[in-house]
């Protein structure tokens, strides 16, 4: 299987930082970026490259020729023009007669790359998106995913105002098959996220999103590429592969993060606790998972769809997008194990185990993500929610009191 890297960029925005070479040369430590994501893919068995080249492009030929030094085989093409990061692909239909990774030259990355082509193959994808949350979804191109990770909608930046979605962000890191390349025009400038991935999901093709947690970020600003020098020198960029298990922090929703609202079941009442940005931002930037774990038993009483609800989640994700903050995944109990509501949907009003004070939502979490529960932290304002965590083996559970402003900061703090 090949691994496509597109190298041809001119790097104009990172220009301050080395200009005499291409964006995709410039070292990190002593080594060039893309010699890091030939070292990335070997290690996972995939030795067949396909460098695209453009501006400068003799430099990376020059240094890597034909990869025998990494133990790997690199064949190039040259870009006449600049077309784009998708142009150059429509050239390749010969060559490129199964499926291939894509990676941008410019990204600096860790990630288990046999998980991410399992899970294409799984989904028998036309394509798969490799996506994660970030601090800054607000101006970033966001793609929207129904439960099963099947690719509904692309809402590229800039957004409106009033604009409203889950934080999963496209981080530019693909998984094509063949049948892409029929969506691109030989010889003419265009772009995966703008044109090409629109295009294919117009045509009904199986697109889907493989949501990661794992490092990926490019260093295409002076201020990005020094953040991401100091991620690899600290150790950072390897740490977060999937392969090594990292603690969480369990939040509950209502009255820890969101304003408790009895019953609360439309957006427009959904409003965060003043601190809570600050406290979630943190968290990220401790290197935890921050995992909301929340009973929502208006589905039980039907006040709420599953799909309203979904949108009250994505409200949330929204503001403290706007915080630059994020939250790594959200879990909820829909049931109730009381009946008597007239109203009530019966096939939710059962006895379950993800109901806090059970474990379930946690657990679940925890297989998922590869949580290492023994280091993760339980966060609530009632006794359930500590009792949840206590079941589920966390090292701590702490208890705070409803609603009040600054006392999820406080307790990320005293913690973490």
């Amino acid at each position: 299987m090949r691994v496509v890297v597109i190298a041809g960029g001119k790097g104009t925005r990172i220009a301050a930082v080395n200009s005499e070479i291409p964006k995709a040369m410039i070292p990190i430590d002593g080594k060039p970026i893309l010699e890091y994501e030939v070292e990335i893919a070997k290690r996972y068995g995939f030795t067949e490259f396909l460098f695209i080249i453009g501006y400068m492009g003799d430099r990376i030929s020059e240094y890597f020729g034909d990869g025998s030094k990494w133990g790997v085989s690199i064949e190039y093409f040259k870009e006449e023009k600049p077309l784009g990061t998708a142009g150059a692909l429509g050239y390749l239909k010969e060559k490129l007669t199964e499926d291939f990774f894509v990676f941008y030259g410019d990204t600096v990355m860790d990630f288990d790359m046999r998980a991410m082509l399992e899970y294409h193959q799984s989904k028998h994808a036309d394509a798969t998106l490799f996506l994660h949350p970030n601090d800054h979804p607000y101006d970033s191109d966001i793609v929207d995913l129904d439960s099963g990770g099947k690719v509904r909608k692309f809402f590229n930046k800039p957004h409106t105002e009033d604009f409203i979605s889950h934080n999963m962000v496209n981080a530019a890191l693909f998984i094509f098959s063949p049948k892409v390349l029929d969506k691109i025009e030989v010889g003419v400038k265009s772009h995966i996220e703008k044109n090409v991935l629109p295009a294919c999901l117009e045509d009904g093709m199986n697109l889907y999103g493989y949501v990661s947690f794992e490092y990926i970020k490019d260093m295409g600003t002076p201020d990005r590429y020094y953040a991401v020098c100091e991620d690899v020198r600290s150790g950072k960029v390897a740490r977060m592969n999937r392969i090594y298990s990292r603690p969480a922090v369990f939040l509950d929703r209502d009255g820890v993060i969101s304003k408790e609202v009895d019953l609360l079941c439309k957006p427009e009442q959904l409003e965060l606790i003043e601190g809570v940005g600050e406290a979630i931002r943190y968290i990220n930037e401790k290197g935890y998972f921050a995992v909301v774990v929340t009973n929502q038993p208006v589905i039980a009483r039907n006040l709420c769809s599953l799909e309203e609800l979904d949108f009250i989640h994505a409200k949330l994700e929204t503001l403290l997008g706007h915080e630059r903050a994020y939250v790594n995944a959200t879990y909820y109990c829909p049931h109730h194990p009381d009946s008597g509501y007239p109203e009530e949907r019966k096939e939710y009003k059962i006895k379950c185990d993800c109901r806090k004070p059970a474990p379930g939502m946690l657990l679940k979490a925890a297989d998922d993500w590869n949580i290492d529960l023994s280091r993760s932290y339980m966060i609530g304002d009632r006794p359930s929610d500590v009792k949840a965590g206590e079941n589920a083996g966390c090292k701590q559970s702490i208890q705070i009191e409803m609603n009040k402003p600054f006392a999820l900061l406080e307790a990320v703090k005293s913690i973490l």
